[in-house]
């Protein structure tokens, strides 16, 4: 799940639903730095209490630390490596390789489908999302309009993430 203000209070639900040992990219990039840190103390804590992974994007809050198990880490295309889990956008193949290069442990990839985030963008479809994830084995996660019968329709990833799926 990927965070977002246009969740709102929707937030809170939405992270309960999350089975255990989803992952949680907190961006919430729209905050003013005191409130968004606030805001990140809070979604850390139900995170650490629900068993879910946490990535921070965007800078000015610092690099997550790792929790057990590497818990807590970074989301974006920072080339150095950082303690924790590291997740990496990739909207094309030259981005997929740099994060396979940048030792990420999960590519992003996107967008496969229309968002409601970015309408009227260019998307991915389906085919060119699958020639992407080959790129990136075990570790392509696909993002942009998912959701569970979508994710059914795809190959090659190990997951899927949504901000509105889950709000």
């Amino acid at each position: 799940m990927l965070t977002d203000e246009r969740l709102g209070d929707r937030l809170w639900p939405a992270l309960e639903r999350l089975p255990r040992g989803s992952i949680v990219v907190f961006r919430h990039y729209g905050l003013p730095p005191a409130e968004r840190r606030a805001l990140l103390g809070k979604v850390r804590r139900v995170a650490s209490a629900r068993g879910l992974r946490l990535a921070v994007a965007g800078a000015g809050l610092g690099v997550a630390r790792a929790g057990p198990g590497g818990a807590f880490g970074t989301h974006g295309r920072d080339p150095r490596r950082r303690p924790g889990l590291r997740t990496w956008p990739a909207h094309d193949a030259r981005e997929v390789i740099a994060g396979m290069r940048a030792g990420a442990d999960l590519i992003l990839i996107s967008p496969v489908f229309p968002t409601r985030s970015h309408p009227g963008s260019r998307t991915l479809g389906p085919c060119r999302a699958m020639a992407l994830a080959r790129l990136a084995p075990g570790k392509a996660v696909a993002l942009g309009g998912m959701n569970a019968r979508r994710f059914k329709r795809l190959r090659g990833f190990v997951g899927w993430a949504a901000i509105d799926a889950w709000g």
